[in-house]
C-alpha cells in the first residue's frame, strides 16, 4: 500500500499519479565534510543543543553514514538525558535521509513525549520499510490520537484499511469527508476510491459525488479528478464529457480534451452513418493529453472501425501488436475474433504474437549479484528455462511497496511452475532492512544486492521500481510496465504466454 511515499506526497507529483505510478528515487547522501568545517558546525552546536538545524549541519558535515555520529548522540543523550531535542535530532535527520539507524532515536522521543504525534507518524512511515504493516497502523493510530484535529494523520490511517472490504472502506472515507469536510484530503481520499474502483458504473459515482462535494476550482485533487470522469465519459457519452470540459474553463489538458470530445461525436456520427472510412480518418487525428487513461479506448475503437470498413487484417495487425505489448483479456477476445475472421486458429495467433515479441526482446544483462539470504551469488544465467519477474526496488520506496501485493498475488498463481521471482535494492544504505522486511512480509521474491549506478547502466532504470519479466532465454520481453489493483491480470497473462501457453488462462 502506498502511503507515506505517493498518496501523500506534495501535489508536485500528484500529476504523475495521475498518468501511472510515480517513481521514487533515493535519497543523496552528503559529507564528510573539512575538518575545519566540522570543527565549525560542533562549536556552533556546542552554544544551542536545542537547535535542529544545528544538529543537521553537523550530522551531515561529519558524514550521514559516518558510525561516530551515533556514538557521539548516545554520548550527548546520557550526558543530557532530559534534552529530547538530541534524539529527535538525529532521528529526524535519519528519517529525511530513509536510513533505518531512524528508529532507535524516534523511539527514545516518544518514551519520553507520548503525546508527539509527529514522530508517531514518522515511525509508521519507518516501520513500513521494515514491513511492519500492523505495526505501521498501530503508530499511525496513536498519531491520530495523539492529534485528533489534525485531518493529516487522519487520512493516513484510513488508507490502512484501502484494502480491506470494499464497501467498508468506502463507508471509512465518506465518514471521513464528513469530518473533515473542507479539507484537500477528503478529496484526495474520494479521488483515490474512485481512481482504484474496477466497477466502471461506481467509479463514476465516486467522482461525481467528488464534484459535487469538493469544487475542483477550489480543491486540485478534485480538478484532476475531474481529468479522470472526463475521460469516463468520453468512452460512454463524449456529449456529456463536453458538457463537463466547457465548465471546467481553460487551460491546456482541458483545450485538449475538449477536441477529442468533438472529434468523437463526430467519430460516433459517421459510425452510424456507416461512414467507417471518415470516421478512422477522423479518429486519426485526434490527439490525447500527455496524462490520461484513454489509450486503450481510443485503441479498440480503431479497431472495430477497421474492421467494420473491411479492413479485417489491418484491425488483426493493430490488435496483435497491442497484444503482444500489453495483454489483457478484452485484447484477446478482439484479436481471436479478428483472427477468425481471416482463418487464423489460436496456434497461428500465438505464432504471431511470439514473432512480434521477438522482434523487440533483448538479452537481459547477465548480472552476478550477492544474496541477502547468505553469503554467496546468483547469476542470472543459473535461472536460464526459468521465466524471470524481476524488479528493482529499495524498502523506503513507496511505489514499491505498493506493488509488491499484486506482484505476490500473480506469482503465487504460478507455484511450481518455472518462474523466478527477484528484488534488486538498489539502496546498499537500506540493505538493514531487507531482511527484516522479507520476514515480516513474507513476500518470495530473492533479494539481492545492487546499486542505483548497477541499475541504471545496464537496466536503464532511472527511477524505482523498475519492472522486467525476462524470457526461459534471458532475453526481455516486458519492460516498463507496473502492475496494480486494476491490472493484476495483465502481468499473469504475461508471464503465461513467456510459459508457452497458447491463451489466457483463468
Amino acid at each position: 500500500m502506498i502511503k507515506n511515499n505517493l498518496k501523500f506526497a506534495a501535489l508536485t507529483i500528484l500529476i504523475f499519479c495521475f498518468a501511472g505510478r510515480a517513481l521514487a528515487q533515493i535519497p543523496v547522501r552528503k559529507g564528510p565534510a573539512s575538518a575545519e568545517e566540522i570543527k565549525k558546525a560542533k562549536d556552533i552546536l556546542d552554544t544551542n543543543m536545542n537547535s535542529l538545524g544545528a544538529h543537521k549541519a553537523y550530522i551531515y558535515a561529519m558524514g550521514i553514514s559516518n558510525p561516530l555520529v551515533i556514538k557521539q548522540y548516545n554520548e550527548w543523550m546520557k550526558k543530557y538525558p532530559q534534552n529530547i531535542n538530541i534524539p529527535l535530532a538525529i532521528g529526524t535527520v535519519y528519517y529525511n535521509a530513509e536510513m533505518p539507524q531512524a528508529k532507535q532515536f524516534l523511539l527514545r522521543v516518544v518514551e519520553s513525549e507520548p503525546g508527539n504525534a509527529k514522530v508517531w507518524y514518522m515511525l509508521s512511515a519507518d516501520a513500513e520499510r521494515w514491513g511492519q504493516e500492523d505495526l505501521s497502523a498501530k503508530y499511525m493510530r496513536k498519531a491520530a490520537l495523539a492529534d485528533s484535529s489534525n485531518a493529516d494523520y487522519a487520512f493516513y490511517y484510513l488508507l490502512y484499511f484501502e484494502n480491506g472490504d470494499p464497501k467498508e472502506y468506502a463507508r471509512r472515507v465518506f465518514d471521513f469527508v464528513k469530518r473533515f469536510p473542507a479539507n484537500n484530503h477528503g478529496a484526495q481520499a474520494l479521488y483515490w476510491l474512485a481512481e482504484n474502483t474496477i466497477d466502471a458504473n461506481d467509479k463514476i459515482s465516486y467522482f461525481e459525488e467528488l464534484r459535487k462535494l469538493y469544487p475542483p476550482q477550489k480543491f486540485q485533487w478534485s480538478s484532476v479528478g475531474m481529468m479522470r470522469l472526463t475521460d469516463a465519459y468520453l468512452q460512454i457519452n463524449p456529449e456529456k464529457a463536453l458538457a463537463l470540459i466547457n465548465e471546467m474553463g481553460g487551460g491546456k489538458d482541458w483545450a485538449i480534451r475538449k477536441q477529442v470530445a468533438e472529434s468523437l461525436i463526430q467519430v460516433n456520427k459517421l459510425e452510424q452513418d456507416q461512414n467507417y472510412k471518415e470516421a478512422l480518418l477522423k479518429l486519426d487525428e485526434i490527439k490525447l493529453p500527455k496524462f490520461t487513461h484513454l489509450q486503450d479506448f481510443i485503441v479498440l475503437k480503431k479497431f472495430s472501425l477497421e474492421a467494420k470498413a473491411g479492413d479485417v487484417k489491418t484491425a488483426y495487425d493493430s490488435v496483435a501488436a497491442r497484444f503482444a505489448r500489453l495483454p489483457t483479456d478484452q485484447l484477446y477476445t478482439e484479436l481471436e475474433l479478428l483472427g477468425g475472421k481471416i482463418g487464423k486458429n489460436k496456434a497461428q495467433i500465438s505464432k504471431d504474437i511470439v514473432t512480434i515479441r521477438n522482434s523487440t526482446a533483448v538479452t537481459a544483462y547477465p548480472f552476478e549479484l550477492g544474496l541477502y539470504t547468505g553469503n554467496g551469488t546468483l547469476n542470472l544465467n543459473s535461472l536460464k528455462g526459468k521465466v524471470v519477474l524481476l524488479t528493482f526496488w529499495f524498502p523506503a520506496c513507496g511505489p514499491c511497496r505498493d506493488e509488491f501485493p499484486h506482484f505476490q498475488a500473480v506469482i503465487n498463481k504460478f507455484k511450481g511452475e518455472d518462474v523466478a521471482y527477484i528484488g534488486i535494492n538498489i539502496s546498499p544504505d537500506q540493505d538493514p532492512y531487507v531482511i527484516p522486511f522479507m520476514k515480516n512480509t513474507k513476500y518470495s521474491f530473492i533479494p539481492l544486492r545492487g546499486s542505483p549506478e548497477f541499475a541504471a547502466k545496464y537496466y536503464g532504470v532511472d527511477g524505482e521500481p523498475g519492472n522486467f519479466l525476462i524470457d526461459k532465454n534471458g532475453k526481455i520481453v516486458f519492460k516498463d510496465f507496473n502492475i496494480g489493483s486494476t491490472n493484476q491480470r495483465t502481468l499473469q497473462l504475461m508471464i503465461s504466454s513467456l510459459l508457452k501457453k497458447n491463451q489466457p488462462d483463468n
